[in-house]
């Protein structure tokens, strides 16, 4: 096997994993020595109404220089419905060259399939829209990731009596990065209870900088050492699938303990996907700053072993 190709078959192995522990049951093998693999995709997961099933196969040159192999399953779909969600696959892989896609192509086929159940059923807008998305036609991120990630980050608050072991924790500060003015900066602190996220975010929201930022995106991985799971979830705070995109680097990078915030300040120019890549970029820095990665090896045979999740699932009040 050629240097290239082993390196590619090591990187699919880790996202074959990391797909099957984000998705669980709904991620199926077709062919394992075929590398082909399915999953179905559907805008509600209690009571879907549209649904399309995605089944790839990964050729040997992927991610490096080859895309996956795909094929939609979805009858319903109209020609050009499916010339179109072809077209959107296709160009995040040309956005992405030589990056693990699997994960954006299964939310941008469940963002499609939600903006066509709202549309078949317009109801009150009630998501916090972004200065991109009021004017950024060439990304079709314009729904929110999965409904309970929908959530406001000081809606709660701290009770008076905080035991010693849910003290505030530390909360370090990332080095910023900047493109065409707007400024992304990360800040991490670690985390062992539900408790200390939010009393992070009140902290941080406590700096009238990070409150006037445009998002605050943020994600965070607790492990349960009794029942061997990990408690996480996201917010995008108005960033469309950024908390997901952030929630899966840290599945990735197999991080425990710990969450990631990233504000972003609008500079006025779009930045089109760019945004989401430094969004990641300044989260994956800060944590190896910090020590919180494993080797990609620890990281996907521990991903192998923990598939079991449990989301800590938090409802806003509109």
């Amino acid at each position: 096997m050629a240097e290239g190709d082993a390196g590619n078959n090591q990187r699919q192995n880790e996202e074959i994993e990391a797909m099957a522990a984000i998705f669980g049951e709904e991620w199926c093998i077709v062919d394992a020595c075929a590398k082909t693999f399915c999953i179905k995709i559907n805008d509600n997961k209690e009571h879907p109404k549209w649904t399309i099933g995605l089944q790839v196969m990964l050729p040997d040159e992927y991610p490096e220089t080859a895309p996956p192999i795909y094929q939609l399953n979805a009858p319903w779909l109209n020609a050009q419905e499916r010339v179109d969600l072809s077209n959107s696959l296709e160009e995040i892989y040309i956005q992405n060259i030589g990056e693990s896609i699997l994960y954006l192509w299964v939310e941008k086929i469940r963002d499609v399939l939600l903006k066509k159940s709202h549309m078949a059923e317009p109801g009150p807008d009630v998501k916090k829209k972004t200065e991109e998305e009021d004017v950024e036609c060439e990304d079709d991120f314009i729904l929110a990731c999965q409904p309970e990630y929908s959530v406001k980050p000081l809606d709660f608050e701290i009770g008076e009596n905080q035991t010693e072991i849910e003290e505030l924790p530390t909360i370090d500060h990332g080095i910023p990065i900047t493109d065409r003015r707007s400024t992304f900066q990360a800040h991490l602190a670690p985390v062992v209870y539900p408790q200390q996220v939010k009393m992070v975010l009140a902290k941080l929201y406590e700096n009238k900088k990070i409150a006037s930022a445009t998002h605050n995106v943020y994600a965070y991985r607790i492990y349960c050492e009794d029942r061997q799971t990990f408690l996480q979830d996201c917010e995008d705070d108005g960033e469309t699938a950024a908390g997901g995109r952030l929630l899966h680097l840290m599945e990735i990078l197999n991080v425990r303990n710990v969450m990631v915030v990233v504000s972003r300040w609008y500079g006025g120019i779009l930045l089109g996907p760019d945004r989401f890549k430094h969004i990641n970029n300044c989260a994956r820095n800060i944590l190896v700053e910090k020590n919180y990665t494993h080797s990609l090896e620890e990281s996907s045979k521990a991903l192998g072993k923990n598939k079991k999740v449990r989301k800590d699932k938090k409802r806003s009040e509109h």
